[in-house]
């Protein structure tokens, strides 16, 4: 990592470095006690950045989080590839012990869930909200359909003059 990169990082107050380099001795010591206290370090470290990496995910290598473990989840059970980047509030969650098996050079947008014993193939690209439970084939993309006005209905039905959109009651700006 060069200077500038680090600056940045110091900046952000993300400071993960020690949590990667800690994260790669917890996974290399054949200690029972000392792994056991690595882990209750790196949990405290994650929970201070509101976020949690499981003790037994398979990450390749570091994966580039712009936003820090600011609301990140990733499961015990979860395999991720080398060169991966997630945003921030991703959930990369399991069911009945199966997680997701990301690829490598995969980018996660921000709020987005995978879940499940699925595969998301290498160079794919899960955009910001989705939420994956099915296989992604490699250098796919993933995206969530654009916001739809279902209806726009008025707080004050009988006033007969114009209400201000901040009073409307909207899912999201339509024409009538």
């Amino acid at each position: 990592m060069h200077l500038r990169e680090r600056l940045m990082d110091y900046s952000l107050g993300n400071h993960l470095r020690l949590y990667w380099r800690l994260f790669r001795l917890r996974e290399r010591t054949g200690n029972r006690l000392l792994a056991d206290v690595l882990t209750f370090v790196l949990n405290r470290m994650a929970h201070k950045r509101g976020g949690y990496i499981g003790r037994g995910a398979d990450i390749a290598d570091i994966p580039s989080l712009p936003h820090g473990l600011h609301g990140i989840y990733i499961s015990r059970y979860a395999s991720i590839g080398r060169g991966c980047r997630i945003y921030q509030n991703v959930t990369i969650g399991e069911v009945n012990g199966r997680a997701p098996q990301i690829g490598d050079n995969c980018l996660i947008g921000a709020n987005a869930v995978l879940v499940g014993d699925i595969r998301i193939g290498s160079g794919a690209r899960i955009g910001a909200g989705a939420a994956v439970s099915f296989d992604v084939p490699p250098n796919a993309t993933v995206f969530v359909t654009p916001a739809a006005c279902i209806a726009s209905v008025s707080l004050y039905p009988s006033v007969k003059k114009t209400i201000p959109v901040s009073r409307t009651f909207v899912t999201a700006r339509c024409q009538p």
